[in-house]
């Protein structure tokens, strides 16, 4: 069903009146608390002097505003606090009495040494939701290790996976177990809203990478060694399959995947191979996952018999799943994303014109969107503590201390 799309408003969308205090960093935790931002919550991202290290990451026109920031730290506050002196950390104490969420991503023993465990959190304000997001689940022997997108990528098999294909093991070009980690904590912190709107109760909630990413490769790779004992090995063949990759036409690429029986019935007649609909290797699902490394060899050597235009326009006409395969450039121009309007292009008060990407999901009642930009760092300290109950002059000596800082006015 589809319904037609209001103008967001904050104080109207899911998450309206919930506020988070927001230690997170990097990717994970920020794209987490981004999207909660996006539903209309209050997101205070406390960040250290130095700034988030997106900040720096990619180009930009001003110090500590590159260009992967943006996407990740959009409708946030941005408060600067020293956590090593002991009045920046009674400061983000005060913060958290009136917050719903505290999040943050470094290893708990960190949290620990800074006096920040959910023990001392919930002491402040039971009901909240303590969020910590991190490499390793603390009962293991890993719990104490460092992690990083790519060091869990690895420890999870899939540039191993990666290389079963393509000769070499390599790891995804794109952050995986970082965004998949933040869309996690967010479930999760959502699940523990949802409980405590019902009971009244807060909770401590640990999002661990390396569980919830072996989680995500075994769903379908844990294969046959489902069974105990195992019926086969380990590894979705269809996924491992050498020519299963966008297929080379006459002039780019193609991606089409023909999936049920008649889906392939209609492609082995497209294809001019109309003989393969009855044989014995292709005709169901089962025999076509044993002997899936061949059916895509086919369907490569078909593809190259004509251009892209030509197999989109075939496939489409007989509805067999297909998608041209864009580039990252080509990606910006496409003409589904521009007319639902996923692109905007705004206006930021100090960094100029951007392109901002919209919040996929719509609601019919209470949409999302961005409310605010990206923060300058520090760029409401002062009115975040304001709200907190710090005066004028309290404010005025956490900042003369460098206990906290403010973005130049």
């Amino acid at each position: 069903m589809q319904h037609e799309k209001k103008a967001p408003k904050a104080e109207s969308a899911p998450l309206a009146g919930v506020r988070v205090v927001d230690l997170t960093t990097v990717l994970m935790g920020p794209l987490a608390t981004q999207l909660m931002g996006d539903m209309g919550a209050d997101i205070i991202k406390i960040e250290p002097p130095d700034g988030d290290i997106t900040r720096d990451i990619g180009p930009s026109r001003h110090p500590k505003m590159a260009g992967v920031f943006f996407h990740a730290n959009r409708n946030k506050r941005s408060v600067v606090l020293d956590l090593k002196k002991p009045a920046a950390k009674a400061a983000l104490l005060k913060l958290a009495e009136t917050a719903d969420v505290f999040i943050y991503n470094v290893r708990p023993q960190a949290m620990e040494r800074l006096g920040l465990t959910y023990e001392a959190v919930s002491q402040v304000n039971p009901r909240i939701i303590y969020c910590g997001c991190y490499g390793y689940g603390q009962n293991g022997p890993y719990a104490a290790k460092p992690a990083y997108d790519d060091l869990i990528q690895g420890a999870t098999g899939i540039p191993a996976l990666v290389g079963m294909v393509s000769g070499e093991p390599r790891y995804l070009p794109t952050v995986i177990a970082d965004k998949t980690v933040g869309l996690t904590t967010l479930y999760a912190v959502l699940a523990a809203l949802f409980f405590r709107e019902r009971t009244g109760q807060g909770q401590a909630i640990d999002v661990p990478m390396f569980e919830t990413m072996a989680q995500y490769v075994l769903l379908e790779h844990l294969y046959g060694k489902v069974f105990v004992p195992p019926l086969g090995s380990a590894g979705y063949v269809r996924m491992l399959a050498q020519d299963r990759k966008p297929y080379a036409t006459r002039d780019g690429h193609v991606c089409a995947l023909p999936y049920t029986d008649a889906h392939w019935q209609r492609f082995f007649d497209l294809s001019g191979r109309p003989q393969l609909k009855t044989d014995p290797r292709f005709v169901d699902i089962a025999n076509r996952t044993r002997h899936i490394g061949e059916l895509y060899a086919i369907i490569g050597e078909a593809m190259r018999e004509k251009t892209t235009a030509e197999w989109l326009d075939l496939l489409e006409q007989a509805d067999i799943p297909c998608m041209p395969m864009h580039t990252l450039d080509s990606l910006l121009e496409d003409p589904h994303l521009r007319q639902v309007g996923f692109f905007e292009t705004l206006e930021h008060p100090t960094e100029g014109r951007i392109i901002n990407m919209g919040v996929p999901v719509s609601w019919s009642v209470s949409p999302g969107g961005t409310f605010r930009h990206a923060p300058r760092l520090g760029e409401h300290t002062e009115e975040v503590l304001r709200e907190a109950g710090y005066s004028e002059r309290q404010i005025a000596a956490l900042l003369e201390e460098g206990a906290a800082a403010a973005a130049a006015r």
